[in-house]
């Protein structure tokens, strides 16, 4: 079959998919992503909202009769495509392709944990006690051990760290579960698969594995296609540093307390040191001060208080190394828990004494923890050896990649500058459909008063509306602040992010006809509501990195080191990206309509403005808030 066969009128995916409209955009972009496929060369595509991007990558990506990968965003992503869209494709295209979806171990559960670890601590409440009843009941039936089938117990659940592995705490070939392990039987799917689905993260954490020469997590393909592939920049920062976190110390103790028990009963000093090893970390968390700092490590590395208790971790991993060191050959839990203590000692050290220049050090604390990181400046090289190494097919595609119609900021930053690539247009009618409401007379983003101002501004605006509405920040602290304003304003319910699951909230927000939504990032992206539900989105302000965040302040000054300015090279560009992703919540379908309200002053004084609103898609400006508003209330209202 040829790609022009599947997409034509009357063609195999509108005999099986009803609601298919064959599109000039898709079947452009389809055929550019298999000429890449079979050349083994890389494309760059930027595809508009409603360009059905998906299967203008999928279809090709069968047809090719190659190995191919696909990686993703997020889990939410790599499910739909997995469990919803390639068994359409399957019937449409009657091509017998096998499929595979893999994501990282702590997505699956493990039997040994679950055995030896769920549960071993006391002080469970009641609904701990019914989640790890659920969690038992659940893992005797299912086969594929993804943690995501069991409804009962939310993926965030604390329960799950005693019911799946990490990489310190498996115990590999060495496992008396090894034969029925889940993750293994995942991977070894995905090698006699045609298609495997991942995701970013577990994308570059494969690379890092292969970069280190420890084997790897994902089979050889013939091609790689990055969807949301904005976002693929950010999952590599993540995977080609490191991070040592007071959960992996406090997870030692506990284990080192488990497998004692178990292995070696009598050894009553390694729960006295594995003890001291828990309350010495607190320590370290307690040093670094109040919750929610995310600094560079410059700040704190010189405090007293710091320095003592990183001493005294690192000098009580030692004494626990040595503590574990003649009980090794009694079980293969302790010998775990003996690897692990090497391997923390490293990192630690590590982190104390950084050799690598392109890494900035940072640390992070949170209300029951905190993290030790070590983060890459910039991964364009890193990512030119993964290239090169591979030698296969990549495609890479979002609705986002451009600034003005070019790719450079997006192929600067991967390393990949004079790839070909393309845009394909947005087949929604923007100039009917839409309006931009940019109101006038408001404060410096920066002033104390500026979020009840756009609340004040919102007001009227929302009441067009008849609520439907998304309200976008870019700070937690002052979604919580227009939390507080607006239940005395507007007679709509208000559905606000933290409040509820994220997927449980968007449920009742789509259920409810008239709902607010206010969101941070989460929400801007990734998100879909089609028809009516949503027909505002306003916006606070552009959503520009903060410059004091650690990893932020690094990136800027190895900038300034090369002469270049960073503001336009970097934090526009990448403000302009992130914005065309909240604003593309609005129009998710060809009759959709609505209005997009953006409060930043910036973008009328500042000559930038000019350049953002570009970027944008062809949404005709409101004068005023009066014709915008008579454009709000013009629009139609769901049928409940």
């Amino acid at each position: 079959m040829k790609i022009a066969d599947a997409f034509a009128e009357g063609g195999a995916l509108q005999r099986h998919m009803p609601t298919f409209v064959a599109r000039p955009q898709q079947v452009a972009m389809a055929t550019a992503i298999a000429e890449t496929l079979e050349t083994r060369s890389t494309f760059v595509a930027e595809a508009g909202t409603g360009t059905g991007k998906t299967l203008a990558y999928l279809i090709p990506a069968i047809l090719s009769g190659k190995k191919v990968l696909i990686s993703t965003a997020t889990k939410t992503l790599q499910d739909q495509l997995f469990r919803k869209d390639l068994p359409v494709l399957r019937r449409a295209l009657d091509i017998p392709f096998k499929a595979a979806l893999l994501k990282g171990r702590s997505n699956y559960l493990c039997l040994y944990r679950l055995k030896n670890h769920l549960g071993f601590k006391a002080a469970h409440g009641p609904r701990d006690a019914v989640a790890l009843e659920s969690i038992r009941r659940w893992s005797r039936a299912t086969l594929t051990g993804d943690i995501s089938e069991l409804g009962d117990v939310p993926e965030g659940s604390p329960l799950w760290s005693g019911a799946t592995s990490t990489v310190d705490n498996c115990l590999g070939a060495e496992c008396p579960d090894h034969g029925d392990c889940f993750l293994l039987k995942a991977r070894s799917r995905s090698r006699e698969a045609d298609m495997v689905v991942v995701n970013h993260h577990l994308l570059w954490a494969d690379w890092a594995l292969r970069n280190e020469g420890q084997g790897e997590l994902l089979p050889t393909v013939d091609g790689i296609i990055v969807d949301e592939a904005h976002q693929f920049l950010e999952s590599a920062a993540q995977f080609l540093g490191s991070s040592l976190t007071s959960r992996q110390l406090l997870d030692l103790g506990s284990d080192i307390s488990t497998e004692r028990v178990r292995e070696a009963p009598d050894a009553a000093h390694l729960q006295e040191e594995s003890d001291r090893l828990v309350r010495l970390t607190h320590d370290i968390r307690i040093a670094l001060g109040e919750p929610a700092r995310r600094e560079a490590w410059h700040q704190v590395e010189t405090w007293p208080s710091v320095i003592d208790a990183l001493d005294a971790v690192q000098v009580q991993l030692g004494v626990v190394r040595d503590q574990l060191q003649p009980q090794r050959g009694r079980g293969k839990g302790i010998e775990a828990c003996f690897s692990r203590t090497l391997a923390l000692l490293t990192q630690l050290e590590s982190f104390l004494k950084p050799t690598d220049d392109n890494q900035v050090r940072w640390f992070e604390v949170r209300k029951t923890g905190f993290s030790l990181n070590r983060t890459p400046v910039e991964i364009a090289d890193e990512f030119r050896q993964f290239r090169d190494r591979l030698k296969t097919a990549w495609v890479f595609t979002s609705a986002t990649l451009t600034v003005r119609d070019r790719f450079d900021h997006f192929t600067h930053e991967l390393g990949i500058p004079g790839t070909r690539a393309a845009i394909w247009q947005s087949p929604f009618d923007f100039v009917q459909n839409a309006r931009l409401f940019l109101p006038k007379g408001l404060p410096d983003p920066s002033s104390p008063s500026y979020t009840r101002t756009i609340v004040d501004a919102a007001i009227p605006v929302l009441e067009a509306s008849r609520g439907r509405a998304f309200f976008l920040f870019t700070s937690h602290a002052a979604l919580q602040q227009a939390a507080e304003l607006l239940p005395k304003r507007v007679p709509y319910p208000l559905f606000i992010q933290g409040t509820q699951p994220k997927t449980r909230l968007l449920d009742a927000f789509k259920q409810s006809s008239h709902g607010i939504l206010l969101g941070t990032a989460t929400f801007w992206e990734g998100v879909d509501v089609p028809g009516p539900a949503l027909s505002l989105v306003i916006i606070d302000k552009l959503p520009f990195a903060s410059p004091g965040d650690p990893v932020m302040a690094a990136k800027l000054d190895a900038l300034r080191a090369k002469g270049l300015h960073p503001f336009p090279h970097y934090q526009l560009p990448s403000a302009i990206i992130a914005l065309k992703q909240g604003v593309g919540r609005l129009l998710r379908g060809q009759e959709d309509r609505g209005g997009i309200m953006l409060c930043d002053p910036r973008l009328i004084s500042k000559s930038y403005g000019k350049t953002v609103l570009e970027s944008l898609p062809p949404v005709p400006v409101s004068p005023d808030m009066e014709s915008f508003c008579q454009f709000l209330k013009s629009l139609p209202i769901q049928n409940v």
